[in-house]
């Protein structure tokens, strides 16, 4: 589904060529937006500083995003107990991995293509903090360790090179309320995933879906 939907995205975009409503040139685009504020401009660095690792430490949610080799790209949300990915050096992260569906897209991904983007979250907080950088899948028992829940070890762990680091300004999880409760969807008003995954997943019965969801959580969080 995702490939096809990719080409038809790519083929109306195509068709869209001529118009002068697409925007191509950089100067363009700058002259619309204007002038990038003094602390916006210098706010990108390249090694993580106390602030920075604070950050981390409190965070128990990130956003990676990797790319395929056929030019997709993946988004993929990571989670744990606050400071689960660890600060090793000023230009080095290591990230844990967690059982999960075992689709494994990020690592594949970066098998052929090394880049990564995180984006990290703490809860209450408006700013987020974007790291830039390279990773490599590692079986390293050093670096497994680091991620270990209860002495298990995770199957692997991302060693990532920092390349870049910058915050990024509240305004879109304040415009979006993300951390105001009042503004939160109540899960009834939506269909549990278990039921979008039965109506998608061809041959796939919600009791049997129930039971995969169940099993997720009570068995194979960590």
């Amino acid at each position: 589904m995702i490939h096809r939907v990719s080409e038809r995205v790519a083929e109306e975009a195509g068709g869209r060529t001529g118009s002068t409503h697409v925007v191509r040139d950089p100067d363009r685009l700058k002259a619309m937006y204007g002038t990038v504020p003094k602390r916006a401009a210098g706010k990108v660095h390249a090694r993580l500083d106390a602030h920075d690792r604070q950050f981390i430490a409190n965070s128990p949610f990130l956003v990676l995003a990797t790319a395929a080799r056929d030019g997709l790209l993946d988004v993929s949300p990571r989670g744990d107990r606050p400071g689960f990915v660890h600060v090793a050096t000023p230009t080095r992260l290591v990230l844990p991995d967690r059982p999960g569906n075992n689709r494994i897209d990020s690592m594949l991904n970066l098998l052929s293509d090394s880049r990564l983007s995180l984006i990290f979250l703490v809860p209450g907080l408006g700013h987020t903090l974007r790291v830039n950088g390279t990773a490599t899948v590692s079986t390293d028992p050093a670096l497994r360790s680091l991620g270990a829940v209860n002495g298990r070890l995770p199957r692997t762990a991302l060693d990532i090179q920092v390349s870049e680091v910058l915050y990024q300004c509240p305004r879109a999880l304040v415009r979006s309320g993300l951390w105001d409760v009042k503004r939160h969807v109540h899960p009834a008003q939506l269909p549990s995933l278990d039921e979008v995954l039965a109506d998608q997943v061809d041959g796939l019965s919600l009791e049997e879906s129930l039971q995969i969801g169940r099993a997720s959580v009570d068995d194979r969080l960590w």
